[in-house]
């Protein structure tokens, strides 16, 4: 739990995926789109993803774990809850808040 808040805090946005993961795809797609330039941990490609992803999951309160996206150090969620932001025009005032977007 301790690398996972450390990780998230390092950046604006923090996004931690699966690199087979089509949502997770879907939401670094979104970020790139936006003009923002998230820091990306592919669990399945870290020495301690696996105990990274159980601490995600705990987070998360639920399965699966990715995408897990992190927005000024604050878990926001996973796919539904950024793209609810992104459909609602909250996301990018958010993100501007944050300092991920200077637009």
């Amino acid at each position: 739990m301790d690398r996972v808040t450390k990780l998230a805090s390092q950046n604006a946005v923090v996004i931690f995926t699966v690199s087979s993961c089509c949502m997770c795809h879907t939401v670094k797609r979104l970020f790139y789109e936006l003009g923002v330039s998230p820091a990306i941990h592919e669990l399945d490609q870290q020495p301690k993803g696996r105990e990274m992803e159980k601490a995600l999951a705990t987070l998360l309160g639920h399965r699966p774990s990715v995408p897990a996206i992190f927005i000024g150090g604050r878990l926001v969620g996973s796919t539904d809850k950024v793209m609810s932001l992104h459909l609602s025009g909250s996301l990018v005032p958010l993100l501007k808040r944050e300092g991920a977007l200077w637009l």
